[in-house]
């Protein structure tokens, strides 16, 4: 086993996907769960997600669900993968995070992107325009100035001021230079395009700078692992989520997951299928050995310090056997160190 997958942190964040035919309160119920195995898997950090309108994603709020997976587990990290800032005032993020660090504290992550709402109507309905995105900077440095007190505002963020909430920027487009004009942590997710984010990363550590939150760089790497008994069961774990992509390519809206089975029977447009089978690709996928060495060489191509899983699929038994056939390959290989 490798020694790079030895040393490596792996995490899981999951967008709790609706399945075909089941209301979204049930994803949300099986996030809480999905975040207790995950727990006991050894996984080191479990994030939620924020999506406004998404039919085929129920978390909406990932603060409060958040809660509700901290409060159902005792020792894994929680957090955000994660909160869009543009949506929200910098000191009720805050606020809120200030709260989950202390009703479990130690165990908060705060994890910051700047994308804004997906459709006109959404943004409109958040108060927000594409152009918001532009200040997230400024916003990010805000919220910082709430925990650390320095706001010249004469408001005073509680409980939120004096605590420290590990902050990570979700690498989109600007991002990996905020991160690392800031000095924070950066997750960034491109598995498709290496050379992209080999450049990203590349970037980020030579333009880093020191700060109280993190004295050095700090890369996690994010992207669709699928771990299966063969390569054909790995690939057909994929195939909900890339049929969605395919769909809200076409059509505007991301819809929830359908069985493997139904979409390989579907008869698709060119532009459908084309956008289907480039979904497909650019992950890690196939049995534990295959997989390994992929995550061998993306570690060593990254330099990552960390892994996001963000894998999603309508069968839960699948989606649940990967990532415990992931577990286990790591397990072994820090065994074998």
């Amino acid at each position: 086993m490798s020694s790079a997958i030895a040393t490596t942190r792996f995490s899981v964040l999951d967008r709790s996907r609706v399945r075909e035919g089941r209301p979204p309160g049930e994803a949300l119920r099986e996030t809480v769960g999905f975040a207790r195995e995950a727990e006991a898997l050894g996984y080191h950090r479990f994030w939620v997600s924020e999506h406004h309108g998404v039919p085929g994603v129920a978390g909406s709020a990932p603060t409060v669900l958040a809660a509700a997976v901290a409060g159902a587990t005792r020792a894994i990290r929680v957090g955000t993968g994660g909160v869009m800032l543009p949506n929200h005032r910098p000191l009720v993020v805050a606020e809120q995070f200030g709260v989950l660090e202390s009703l479990f504290p130690g165990r908060i992550d705060m994890g910051l992107g700047r994308s804004v709402g997906f459709t006109t109507g959404v943004r409109r309905a958040l108060g927000r325009d594409k152009g918001a995105a532009e200040d997230f900077a400024a916003q990010v440095e805000e919220l910082l100035g709430w925990f650390s007190g320095t706001s010249t505002t004469g408001v005073h963020a509680r409980p939120a001021e004096g605590l420290a909430v590990p902050p990570f920027v979700l690498a989109m487009g600007e991002g990996a230079g905020i991160a690392a004009r800031a000095g924070l942590p950066m997750v960034i997710g491109d598995l498709r395009d290496r050379d992209r984010l080999r450049r990203g990363i590349d970037g980020y550590r030579a333009r880093f700078r020191p700060s109280p939150w993190a004295a050095e760089p700090y890369v996690v790497v994010s992207g669709t692992v699928a771990v299966a008994e063969n390569p054909e069961a790995a690939r057909r774990i994929l195939v909900p989520e890339a049929w969605s992509t395919a769909y809200a390519r076409t059509r505007g809206t991301f819809p929830p997951l359908r069985p493997a089975e139904d979409i390989e029977r579907l008869s698709m447009t060119h532009r459908e299928r084309e956008l289907y089978e480039a979904a497909l690709t650019g992950h890690i996928t196939g049995t534990e050995e295959q997989v390994a060495d992929e995550l061998e060489t993306l570690l060593k191509e990254t330099g990552a310090d960390e892994v996001l899983v963000t894998t999603s699929t309508h069968d839960r038994g699948a989606l649940l056997d990967s990532y415990r056939r992931l577990a286990g390959l790591v397990r072994r290989s820090r065994t074998a160190r």
